[in-house]
């Protein structure tokens, strides 16, 4: 990976880039300087970030593939659930619990460390979550009983789940909202690669060595990957290093930071953020805002009926086809496969809808808003992900081959995906200064709501079947559509250009 300060470039990228984001503080001042946004400067000689396009992507990528612990802890032993229950003598619905205990802690415990990384900085965050997950995989590898693997899920997830909220910390610390969108699709993009290939490892672990491998191989995973990391991620938290170009605090140094300062980059001034001091609870003031919290309750009701569906996926379809592990994890490659083609095709539309948008708003007595021009895309994936819910619950109901209920997966994982992309980038825009808070403020939602689903579905796939069971919940979801109809139609905050 090189990060080698091409100046020349990286200041020229970094001058548009500003001028459009300068756009953004005219014709939204609630989105710009309002917000904190340090992209809206003034000064017309600082770039935004001295890292030129290649070294940002290699930086996303990086942070990309950290996240994709909070995937493969989560998703990768879903086809060894029966195989886990029968072991340790205990029911798929008590071992569902413990995915709804991950959940739990998914949501919360991002509040407390994304709090600290919008403080102290991304790196240090970093270490220590992946210290707290790399002790729980090994006990997890020696678990003897049911009680040790609900609680050590728990600490699994404490470790692993602020991986998302503090990456899209680092994609707002060194992108501007004309970039962000794509940027953000690669961030998701390695997030959500658990969700394609974490079954089918996890089935071929399982069926070959045991599902106690499942958790040896995370352990080795981290501690390799943790060494890369503290090797080569720079700190972006702006209010250390400003633009990058500002040596960190030294608990914060990377050998990329180093070296960059021995190439002789100069702080620029007028780059640097304000510190903060920790704020546990600014999560939780994020989500009395309005602007926040319908697209945030929005997304909270699809991702619960995602989990859902991935959650009962393995017990249904042994139940209901017969398959072994290793047939089920394959199953789950098609709703990983819409996940990845979801995210990353999303990331790019929503840059160039963005442009063309802003265009638009460049001319006089125009109003702008920004939850338009981010989150209206919503208003198509929202239906195919209700849609393909209903029909796949039917399908399996009515046991239609297998092939038809894998097309439904496919479209549940590309729908649901992009609706989490959208969102998570629109939440970036709107909280620049405290990007890691917003998206543990949307973990927050999404997850318990994700619990408490997860820990609904057996029972209620075994009371009242897998085809009412969903149309239920796409019920749900239709209200969900609505509630984020209503939002389009009488709640977006306007503000007219500047002239």
């Amino acid at each position: 990976m090189t990060f080698i300060a091409e100046r020349n470039d990286s200041v020229s990228q970094a001058e548009e880039a500003r001028k459009g984001d300068n756009l953004d503080a005219k014709t939204n001042p609630e989105a710009g300087a309002a917000n904190g946004d340090p992209a809206c400067s003034t000064d017309d000689t600082t770039p935004f970030s001295i890292y030129t396009k290649g070294q940002k992507l290699c930086i996303i990528l990086l942070v990309s593939f950290a996240a994709t612990f909070s995937g493969f802890a989560s998703n990768i032993y879903f086809p060894s659930i029966p195989t886990i229950a029968s072991d340790l003598s205990s029911s798929i619905e008590l071992i569902n619990l413990t995915v709804t205990g991950y959940l739990i802690f998914q949501g919360l415990s991002p509040t407390l460390w994304g709090a600290v990384s919008d403080t102290y900085g991304r790196r240090i965050t970093y270490i220590c979550t992946f210290v707290i997950f790399i002790a729980a995989c090994i006990g997890l590898a020696e678990t003897k009983n049911y009680a040790q693997l609900l609680v050590l899920r728990c600490l699994q997830s404490t470790g692993s789940a602020s991986t998302i909220a503090i990456g899209a910390g680092v994609v707002g610390d060194v992108t501007t909202r004309e970039e962000r969108g794509g940027y953000m699709g690669y961030f998701q993009a390695g997030l959500l690669l658990p969700v394609a290939f974490g079954p089918l490892i996890g089935g071929a672990l399982a069926s070959s060595l045991g599902w106690r491998a499942i958790f040896w191989f995370l352990a080795i995973y981290a501690i390799t990957f943790l060494v890369v990391l503290v090797a080569l991620l720079p700190e972006t938290l702006r209010s250390l290093v400003g633009n990058g170009s500002v040596m960190p605090p030294k608990y914060a140094v990377s050998l990329v930071s180093v070296f960059i300062r021995k190439q002789g980059v100069e702080p620029a001034g007028g780059s640097m953020t304000s510190r903060k001091s920790i704020n546990v609870l600014g999560s939780i003031a994020i989500l009395v805002e309005r602007r926040a919290i319908i697209s945030i309750t929005f997304v909270g009701v699809y991702y619960m009926v995602w989990q859902m569906l991935v959650t009962a996926l393995s017990s249904i379809f042994q139940e209901t086809y017969n398959m072994s592990d290793l047939q089920v994890g394959l199953v789950y490659l098609a709703n990983g496969v819409g996940c990845i083609l979801g995210t990353l095709t999303t990331g790019k539309l929503l840059d160039a809808d963005y442009r063309r948008w802003k265009k638009r708003f460049a001319q006089p007595d125009m109003e702008f808003s920004l939850e338009r021009v981010r989150l209206r895309m919503i208003l198509f994936y929202g239906p195919v992900q209700c849609v393909a819910v209903l029909v796949f619950g039917w399908v399996v109901d009515k046991e239609v081959h297998v092939s038809v209920s894998i097309i439904c997966l496919f479209f549940v994982g590309w729908a649901a995906t992009s609706i989490q992309s959208i969102v998570s980038t629109f939440l970036v825009d709107l909280y620049p200064d405290r990007s890691a808070s917003a998206t543990a403020a949307l973990n927050i939602i999404r997850c318990l709501l994700g619990a408490g689903g997860t820990a609904a579905v057996s029972p209620c796939v075994r009371a009242i079947g897998v085809g009412w069971t969903f149309t239920i919940f796409a019920g749900i979801m239709v209200l969900g559509g609505a509630l984020m109809g209503l939002h389009f139609a009488f709640g977006f905050e306007r503000t007219k250009s500047a002239t």
